[in-house]
């Protein structure tokens, strides 16, 4: 008698089947070009709810399983304030994939509501700051975020469009305040829209936006400008479909002797001297 697989099996099964071009191909490229995993290391995969998280969650555990490279993993979640409901949905989205997560508590949703400063812009680095510790206090050198390759492109376009810069997000980078700790994209080549087909093959549901600031102010997630910018690329791409590929490819191809200034560490320079004066 065929035994009938679990919920989590199935799921898992899709990623290296159906969904092994769209999902694990672009997974494991971004694992060996950037370098992502080392030898040893220990990481904690950082789940929000979403999606995006969920699967990196479900890839991370898959490769842990085939890889010749040792490693291990944590999976945490950091409760800002969320409401009760919202953490029950994580917490049976977990349970229901086999994710073993370890949930922590945080106020940050009412010290970010009590500033006078961006509130956003605050609750997005206490969160990023309590990760951190959260995954050093587990012996964790690393943490792992679930930015696709469409968070990097809307990053990019919203930077240059609304603040004068050309700025990316990188695959990798190191902790300016938790010494010996990085950070991680593995979804970092990996297209949004191929994620929303594998929630929805597998009739899975997840959390979106749980932001307590966001529902209390009467945000509308459609009028911020990374909606705006996920709307142009829309339109851009039904005459040019390669047009997502372009944006991500460029970033991997700058050529600085063509623009005025650049900054690096910091420090501003310039490509124009007093020997390019005629």
């Amino acid at each position: 008698m065929k035994r009938e697989l679990t919920k989590s099996k199935m799921v898992e099964r899709s990623i290296i089947t159906k969904f092994r071009q769209k999902l694990w191909a672009p997974f494991i490229r971004s694992i060996k070009k950037y370098n992502l995993i080392e030898e040893n290391d220990k990481i904690a995969v950082c789940i929000s709810g979403g999606k995006d998280s969920f699967l990196l969650a479900k890839l991370m555990q898959n490769l842990q399983s085939f890889s010749d490279v040792p490693f291990e993993l944590e999976f945490i979640v950091m409760d800002p304030g969320y409401k009760e409901h919202i953490r029950e949905k994580i917490t049976a989205n977990a349970k229901l994939l086999d994710i073993p997560i370890k949930i922590y508590n945080s106020n940050i949703f009412d010290v970010a509501e009590a500033t006078d400063k961006n509130a956003c812009y605050l609750c997005a680095r206490m969160r990023r700051g309590c990760l951190y510790k959260y995954a050093k206090d587990l012996g964790c050198n690393k943490i792992a975020l679930g930015h696709h390759m469409n968070d990097v492109i809307e990053t990019t376009l919203i930077a240059m469009f609304y603040g004068s810069q050309l700025q990316a997000m990188l695959p990798i980078l190191n902790s300016t305040n938790f010494e010996g700790m990085k950070l991680i994209r593995p979804l970092y080549s990996v297209l949004e829209e191929d994620i929303t087909a594998w929630v929805k093959y597998n009739s899975l549901e997840f959390i979106a936006c749980a932001c307590k600031l966001t529902e209390k102010n009467k945000i509308d997630e459609n009028a911020s400008k990374r909606y705006e910018i996920k709307q142009l690329i829309k339109n851009l791409k039904q005459t040019n479909p390669m047009i997502e590929q372009n944006i991500f490819n460029s970033i991997h191809q700058v050529n600085l002797d063509t623009f005025v200034g650049y900054k690096k560490e910091n420090k501003l320079y310039t490509n124009y001297t007093e020997k390019n004066k005629k």
